[in-house]
């Protein structure tokens, strides 16, 4: 650092500004230092600055279904925003979510003296262990709700489900199916909950209700199951990856989307609105959710733990899936 602070003639003050971000270095100073630290390949040792600061400038992230669209680009999303202040980050994948795998990757942050956690695996299994933890790790929590005594973050599932189900019967349709994510999922819960609120309110009961597990194949399975039974003009899946599997077995079944059925899926993946026909599905950003998780555990880190709740509203995307129900 004072090789750096000579080459830019500053201080070693005004270098350890620059390394840090801080907002009062003029836009001047700030770019003779950065040539400096270029010119000389000066790099921060970190081992030093922790034994200093008592901080591993370490974030871990505890996942489970980290191959899914939404958890991973959420993860995306944190890991953006903890480079952006000087973190790195730590990956913690459940394949189960079980009680010993929680306190297996638990320790494992505990070991690595990461300096906060944000838990991207909103399952009910995982409650329990994160309220144990509550208090003595910055934590910030994906999808769980309000209430819980811990900093979560999350996007208004119910909403999201209430908007499919409320365009599909603006459309004219009084039975409308759902396929569910995995029930002991807090997400695929609160999915089927906006589902059936909905149609209680309008005064409709009944309607199928068929359990998928996040996949195209179960969302396959459970539209050739839709396609016999024959009662439903409508299906709300609950990722777009399970109406994609729908629309495939729709097609194979002989039915045409969305003359003779309306498909919505949840997630507005990339591809949704290049199939054929495009997809209907609720948007809602995933990256926004993980800059916002770290964030809110940034000030926890430094305030202490807030119990804070941040909702994000999603969006209705409509495009050609969905029709007026036929008379």
């Amino acid at each position: 650092m004072e090789d750096v602070a000579r080459l830019a003639r500053v201080s070693h003050q005004t270098v350890s500004r620059v390394l840090n971000a801080h907002p009062h270095v003029s836009a001047r100073t700030r770019l003779r230092v950065e040539r400096a630290i270029a010119d000389l390949g000066y790099r921060r040792n970190t081992a030093a600055r922790s034994l200093v600061t008592r901080r591993s400038q370490v974030i871990g992230v505890l996942g489970a279904g980290m191959g899914q669209y939404g958890p991973a680009h959420t993860l995306l999303g944190v890991q953006h925003a903890a480079r952006g202040h000087g973190y790195s980050v730590s990956v913690a994948n459940l394949s189960s979510v079980t009680p010993a795998g929680i306190r297996d990757a638990l320790e494992h942050f505990m070991v690595q003296s990461v300096d906060g956690i944000v838990v991207i695996a909103p399952h009910q299994a995982m409650l329990a262990s994160l309220r144990g933890l509550a208090g003595s790790t910055p934590l910030v929590a994906v999808g769980f709700s309000a209430g819980e005594r811990l900093s979560t973050a999350a996007v208004d599932q119910r909403a999201g489900a209430a908007l499919v189900v409320q365009h599909l019967l603006d459309l004219g349709h009084r039975t409308i199916a759902h396929v569910s994510g995995p029930p002991d999922w807090i997400d695929a819960a609160a999915r089927v909950d906006g589902w059936r609120r909905t149609l209680e309110q309008a005064g409709l009961q009944g309607a199928p209700l068929l359990e998928g597990d996040w996949s195209a194949g179960s969302g396959y399975r459970a539209g050739l199951a839709l396609a016999v039974e024959g009662t439903a003009t409508a299906v709300f899946a609950a990722n777009d990856q399970m109406a994609l599997g729908a629309l495939r077995a729709f097609k194979e079944a002989g039915l045409r989307v969305p003359e003779d059925i309306s498909v919505a899926g949840f997630d507005d993946q990339p591809e949704a609105a290049y199939v054929i026909p495009p997809l209907t599905t609720v948007k809602h950003d995933f990256e926004l959710l993980g800059a916002r998780c770290l964030r809110m555990l940034l000030s926890d880190m430094e305030h202490g733990p807030s119990g804070r709740a941040s909702v994000i509203m999603p969006e209705l995307v409509v495009r050609g899936s969905t029709a007026a129900a036929r008379p």
